[in-house]
């Protein structure tokens, strides 16, 4: 009987062996640990006053940016202790230059950790509120402003909620409702690496408004980047770690339906919309590995990735700019904007960089 058992106890012990092996393959490939990609330069420039990277970016219709700015995100490098800011851009400027937002409210500006936004304007006011996931003390929790002249946000509500527990970006659809990504499933890192390793597609995008909170979508092995269509129609979300955009529709009673989801062979972050073409832009990470073991001689590089016609049966997938981090590093969002484009960082510069 004993030597069975040691027959049985080795063959469980070879099994477990092979199979933590395979997932540690996996991982490699999910991380995008061997690719290299050529540089693809734009013509650009740094923006002033961005230090510590320009994790989200957005842009209204006329022109204003808005720039998260600061974010100190667990397991990413960080070089400044000081908090979160929130900027503006005017690109109509002749010379676009970031502006500090000035908070007023009841919110404690000491813990401000800014990373996914969102504007909502309302149509029966033209009132422009600003929605910015917050991770006070590494909590999440989503702040509501609201955008007033002399570039002023008046700080209206902190929103959190169970299922709010690990939100890294947000689509505003009202004044206070919401689609928001969850990238962890467990708040521990450990335990989110262990989900990972195991390739356990736990994530999930959560509807929120006064009335009631929900998961809208699941079936995520990180839930990213979250934006919408210029019609309001469909609701574009970033599988960072399955490497793919999938594509929902919103139907009555804030119900999502997946349609389909385009591969774009990169970690893609921040998902942006030409509000003319419906293009899509994605900032993102073209070696994870790099990203995670950060090394200043070898650092992260960037990538910006465009989706066109992303609702044809034949999707166009387009690199349209690529460094290996020399220029910037770990780029998050790429915002266009009337033949300009923005290029965002989780912790090192911004860009503005010409299309035309």
């Amino acid at each position: 009987m004993a030597p069975m058992k040691k027959v049985i106890v080795a063959a469980v012990v070879a099994a477990l062996a092979a199979f933590i092996g395979h997932r540690f393959l996996q991982l490699k490939e999910m991380a995008l640990t061997s690719r290299d990609v050529p540089v693809k330069p734009l013509n650009c420039h740094y923006l002033k006053n961005i230090e510590y990277g320009a994790e989200d970016i957005t842009i209204l219709r006329d022109g204003l940016a808005f720039l998260s700015t600061g974010l100190n995100y667990p397991g990413m490098p960080s070089f400044s202790d000081d908090p979160g800011k929130m900027y503006v851009l005017d690109l109509l400027h002749p010379k676009p230059t970031p502006v500090e937002l000035q908070i007023k409210g009841e919110l404690d500006l000491s813990s401000f950790n800014p990373h996914g936004i969102s504007v909502y304007i309302d149509e029966a006011d033209d009132s422009v509120y600003l929605f910015v996931v917050n991770h006070p003390h590494h909590k999440s929790q989503v702040e509501i402003f609201h955008f007033v002249e002399e570039n002023t946000l008046v700080h209206l509500k902190t929103i959190t909620h169970p299922l709010l527990h690990s939100v890294n970006d947000i689509v505003a659809v009202g004044v206070e409702s919401f689609y928001a990504t969850n990238d962890h499933y467990f708040p521990n890192e450990a335990l989110h690496f262990l989900t990972v390793l195991l390739g356990l597609p736990w994530c999930d995008v959560v509807y929120y408004s006064p009335k009631e909170a929900r998961v809208a979508a699941d079936g995520f092995m990180s839930a990213n980047g979250i934006n919408i269509s210029p019609d309001k129609r469909y609701i574009y979300i970033s599988d960072i770690l399955d490497h793919a955009i999938d594509v929902y529709e919103r139907q009555e009673g804030e119900q999502l339906v997946h349609l389909k989801s385009v591969a774009v062979g990169s970690l893609c972050d921040n998902i942006e919309v030409d509000h003319r073409t419906g293009d899509i832009w994605l900032g993102c990470h073209p070696n994870g590995m790099k990203l995670v073991t950060y090394d200043p001689e070898d650092p992260p590089g960037s990538e910006v990735i465009r989706i066109k016609n992303i609702h044809s049966e034949q999707p166009v997938v387009s690199q349209e700019y690529a460094d290996k981090g020399h220029v910037l590093i770990a780029s998050t969002v790429a915002a266009p904007y009337e033949g300009k484009l923005l290029i965002g960082t989780v912790f090192h510069k911004a860009l503005c960089c010409d299309l035309k």
